[in-house]
């Protein structure tokens, strides 16, 4: 094999281990208002948009330098408030359409890696179980908001994106995976969120990783996200987000584990309003420290309506 080839495919084997694993982007999530008090009937569908750019910070024994990644996705999503057992729940579902590439350099080799193709879907369930009864939208309007509200949900991301077992990188990820996480928000007279979540994601085996015929296993990764939100109009707000994440060593056969996961991310959101039922949000976070894995920036743009 060529010095070009070689360094190519070492790049390949780091990226796909460090940046399109899912336990990264799963990880940085930042999710304000998840377990939001809502009326049940109430139906969501929504479009989204995110751009990401930025570095790859690799483990020092590996020798590459220069990487860096560019990330798009357009999202489209559905979501329904009912009533489980007397109290408040909403199931969301959401199908990406990711395209990209990445670069980077092994000594004095350039190698860059473009990919395109539908993600994997993702479906979550949240449970309101205290201090947000299911109430029609009629009961909500007038029924006075408790003070805080705790919740659980769980989140299943199954491979149904585009994968080649033949392709070191991929735009899906050939595995399951799951979040369960429990959440508590205090809320102050309808204006003022503030928001602590905490899970973990469990990831079944890859068994059809590069070339084909390898067995790849990711280890948990913990997640700890916290909100402050303030709402200046009718159904228009903005918050502060931050996330830190740990964990996720990675394998393949029998092969050394990779460099665990210690990173942090800071973002703000902003969500406008439109009319009764439109709504637009914007986002920007980015990453605070990073050890090993992705330092990107994002911006998103997503449009929401609402109906009953």
């Amino acid at each position: 094999m060529s010095r070009a080839a070689r360094g190519g495919t070492i790049l390949a084997v780091c990226l796909t281990a460090l940046t399109l694993s899912p336990a990264c982007v799963a990880a940085q999530e930042l999710e304000p208002r998840a377990f939001s008090a809502l009326p049940v009937g109430a139906n969501f569908a929504g479009a989204a948009y995110s751009y990401s750019w930025g570095r790859v910070l690799f483990d020092p024994t590996v020798p590459i330098t220069d990487a860096e990644g560019k990330l798009n996705a357009a999202t489209l999503a559905y979501g329904r408030t009912f009533a489980i057992g007397g109290v408040q729940a909403l199931a969301t579902g959401s199908l990406p359409y990711v395209w990209g590439s990445f670069s980077g350099k092994l000594g004095e080799v350039d190698s860059t890696i473009t990919r395109c193709g539908v993600g994997d879907l993702r479906a979550k369930l949240s449970v309101n179980l205290f201090g947000s009864p299911a109430l029609t939208p009629q009961a909500f309007a007038r029924t006075p908001a408790r003070p805080v509200v705790a919740g659980a949900s769980l989140t299943i991301a199954a491979p149904t994106g585009q994968y080649y077992p033949e392709k070191l990188i991929n735009v899906g990820t050939h595995r399951w995976a799951f979040k369960p996480e429990a959440g508590i928000s205090w809320n102050w007279r309808r204006k003022w969120y503030a928001e602590i979540y905490g899970g973990v994601w469990f990831f079944t085996a890859n068994t059809s990783f590069y070339p084909g015929a390898s067995r790849r296993e990711q280890d948990p990764v913990l997640s700890l996200q916290g909100h402050v939100s303030y709402t200046f109009a009718r159904r228009s707000w903005i918050a502060l987000d931050g996330t830190r994440y740990a964990g996720g060593d990675t394998r393949v056969d029998d092969g050394p584990p990779s460099a665990r996961l210690d990173n942090s991310r800071v973002g703000a959101v902003v969500a406008i309003g439109i009319t009764d039922r439109q709504s637009i949000k914007a986002g920007y976070n980015f990453g605070a420290s990073t050890r090993v894995g992705q330092s990107f920036r994002t911006v998103t743009a997503a449009y929401q309506v609402l109906w009953f």
